[in-house]
């Protein structure tokens, strides 16, 4: 069969999402601190957009159609008027706010991190040139717990030296504020320590370097047999490596400080609760007036005319997307809070299962829609403030048929652990039991599943913490 080449045409289906939907999506998925910069990108960028604050309050804005109609000619200079504030020394932008000056004291200085601290020190232990080279090196291959990522090997190739110098250098970088540091692993940062503060404990040290698997796993009895000595003894030494710092680095770690702003806050007044979206911060969006007289002035036919027409649909498109943002955003914060009454009033033995699905087919929107609405967002609310994503988990059925939520279990498994006896401590298929005799089925898998989620050990580690506490 020949293998021609021909021309022809089909009719087909194709769903092809336009701009003004593709950004609407795209402003769903987004905070509130994200929103204000897409906001001000597009302040930016589209001369047919301003803030409300820019101008005189007592003028009136059209947003309902993109039309515009005949003005008079003292309407178009008042508008002229209006525009010469954009021109006006004393205009201020709505984000160049004046503020009052700033006062040194109340200024935070910026701690010393890891890196800045050993290189100071490198800087007044090394002053050959090339050692000065070799421990900048070794200190930027640091990661924030103070371990050495690069092996020496591969440092003495890069930089042309024999790997006996490369070790000489990382030997004193070790000894360096934090002691350990540059170290490859926990084990060799632990005997550093032990070398630098002199400490005299044979048995600790050779639980460090022959048996530290075993105190990782908590298995005290088995560590006191392979030492011929006893738990009480066991104790002694174990406290003193504790007192020793496995990760050198997190002495100088700059932990992040995460302040949440709530998307939506909730309110109780009554018996009622009041949902409002929080704007603050945010500016109100409206079209300029200005430009749109001066797109009525441009001839249809001008590329003037193409680019303020392009740009009054675009501001336009924003706009809906703003206000179909907003309505989304409020529609499954109500039916959050309708739902989820019950736990708002009582505490989390009484919150509702919630699913994705559930709250699209109420609402009427794909299930997807739902999930960019509460990814990124908060609320706060009476008993606190919240992820969207806690709302939704998967239910669970007790025996007389009712749904309970996942969380009302995870919350009971954490107090029967809290509350178990430290000489016998639960194990999974107990707790599932005792959740058995209380009506609630769940699985020992589930169980295990579970208190994985909440960071709980199993029962024979607990145990033999247990046991070395008492």
């Amino acid at each position: 069969m020949a293998l021609k080449q021909r021309l022809d045409q089909r009719q087909v289906q194709k769903l092809i999402m336009v701009p003004s939907l593709q950004q609407a999506i795209k402003l769903l998925t987004l905070s509130n601190l994200e929103l204000l910069e897409v906001i001000d990108q597009e302040l930016s960028q589209n001369p047919m957009l301003e803030a409300a604050g820019e101008t005189r309050e007592n003028q009136e804005v059209n947003e309902e159609t993109a039309e515009i109609s005949e003005e008079t000619r003292q309407e178009e200079n008042e508008i002229d008027s209006f525009f010469q504030e954009y021109f006006d020394n004393g205009f201020s932008h709505y984000f160049a706010e004046e503020k009052e000056s700033f006062s040194l004291e109340n200024m935070a200085t910026r701690a010393i991190s890891l890196w800045d601290h050993l290189n100071w020190q490198a800087s007044l232990t090394f002053f050959q040139a090339k050692d000065r080279e070799i421990a900048q090196y070794i200190i930027g291959n640091i990661n924030e717990d103070g371990f050495l990522e690069v092996p020496v090997e591969e440092i003495a190739k890069h930089l042309g030296v024999t790997v006996t110098r490369v070790e000489q250098i990382r030997e004193k970088i070790k000894r360096f504020d934090p002691v350990g540091v540059a170290s490859r692993d926990f084990k060799e940062a632990l005997l550093t320590q032990f070398e630098y503060y002199q400490i005299e404990a044979p048995l600790a040290r050779k639980i460090i370097e022959k048996h530290l698997s075993l105190l990782e796993k908590s298995d005290y009895q088995q560590l006191a047999r392979e030492l011929g000595i006893s738990l009480s003894e066991i104790k002694h030494h174990i406290d003193l490596i504790r007192q020793l710092n496995p990760k050198p680095g997190r002495k100088y770690s700059q932990e992040k400080v995460s302040y949440v702003v709530p998307d939506i806050i909730v309110t109780k007044e009554g018996d009622d609760y009041r949902i409002e979206l929080n704007n603050e911060g945010l500016p109100k969006l409206r079209i300029n007036r200005y430009y749109q007289a001066l797109l009525k002035k441009q001839d249809k036919n001008s590329d003037s005319y193409q680019f303020l027409r392009d740009r009054l649909k675009k501001a336009y498109w924003f706009l809906r997307s703003l206000d179909q943002r907003n309505r989304t955003i409020y529609r499954v914060a109500e039916y959050i809070v309708e739902k989820q009454k019950n736990f708002l009033e009582k505490g989390i033995d009484y919150i509702q299962p919630l699913t994705l699905n559930e709250i699209a087919q109420q609402i009427g929107v794909h299930e997807s829609t739902v999930g960019r609405v509460v990814a990124n967002k908060y609320i706060q609310t009476p008993r606190g403030v919240f992820p969207l994503k806690y709302f939704f988990h998967r239910s669970l059925t007790n025996r007389g048929g009712e749904e309970i939520s996942s969380l009302r279990i995870k919350e009971r498994i954490k107090k029967l652990i809290e509350q178990e006896d430290k000489n016998n401590p639960l194990s999974d298929g107990e707790i599932a039991e005792i959740l058995s005799r209380e009506n609630y089925k769940v699985a020992r898998r589930t169980v295990a599943k579970y208190r994985i989620q909440l960071g709980l050990e199993p029962s024979h580690i607990r145990k033999r913490k247990y046991l070395m506490e008492e």
